[in-house]
Order: C-alpha cells, then sequence, then structure tokens
C-alpha cells in the first residue's frame, strides 16, 4: 500500500509539471496618465507594453474604446511566451479632461473571462495665441 501512495505521489507531482497553464498577459501598466498636454503639440499616441508571461501563444482577439475618439491598434497574431508587444492609443487630443477605458479581449488565463480594461487619463489644453 505505501509503494502505491509514493507511486501515486510521483505521477501526481510528474503530471502537473508538465501541465500547461496557458497564457497570461502582464502589462507594464495598465494606466496611462497623459498629464497636461497641448492641443497641437502632442500626437495623442501612446502605448500599453505587455508580456506574456504564461506558457502558450497569447493571442489578442479584438481591442475596443469607450468611445471614438480613441482609436486602438492592437497586434493580430500571436504573442509567443516570454515575448513582448504593445498596444497603441491614438486620442483625438478634444479640448478637456481624459478619461477613456480601453477594453482588451485575449485568451490570458490570469485575467477574468480574459479582459483587460486599460485607462488613459490627463487634460488636453490649447495654448491662447497672442495678438
Amino acid at each position: 500500500m505505501k509503494n502505491v501512495l509514493q507511486w501515486l505521489t510521483v505521477f501526481l507531482i510528474g503530471f502537473t509539471s508538465f501541465a500547461q497553464e496557458g497564457a497570461k498577459i502582464e502589462f507594464k501598466a495598465e494606466t496611462i496618465n497623459y498629464g497636461t498636454v497641448v492641443k497641437g503639440e502632442d500626437s495623442g499616441i501612446r502605448y500599453f507594453e505587455f508580456t506574456n508571461t504564461g506558457d502558450a501563444p497569447l493571442l489578442i482577439t479584438n481591442v475596443r474604446s469607450s468611445c471614438g475618439c480613441t482609436v486602438p491598434s492592437y497586434p493580430k497574431t500571436p504573442i509567443a511566451p516570454g515575448k513582448s508587444d504593445r498596444i497603441e492609443v491614438k486620442y483625438n487630443m478634444a479640448k478637456g479632461p481624459i478619461s477613456k477605458t480601453i477594453t482588451v479581449e485575449t485568451n490570458a488565463v490570469n485575467k477574468s473571462k480574459g479582459i483587460v480594461p486599460l485607462r488613459i487619463k490627463g487634460n488636453v489644453i490649447v495654448k491662447e495665441i497672442k495678438k
């Protein structure tokens, strides 16, 4: 009986060590603060950098913003384990406060339903022209 338990323990440890966990996504930052920026002097482009920290290819299936004033671009090919990439976000630099959400849909097992909410914030001002 003792021998059977030992073999069962070895089998379970071996089985779990070879089990694949899946893709995992880790962002360098999930919020980007533009700070106070001047319209016409800033492109409005920022990047959310991320790494696949899992052991399976990471797929980003969709990225959408909370409004049409923010346009995201994302990698369409799988990101291999250990590799990094980025999501580009372009804000239209409308005058006033910035508070937008970008929703990232993935196959990452470390995020609830594979969904990651990213945020941008800040304030856009218009420089007055002196006459």
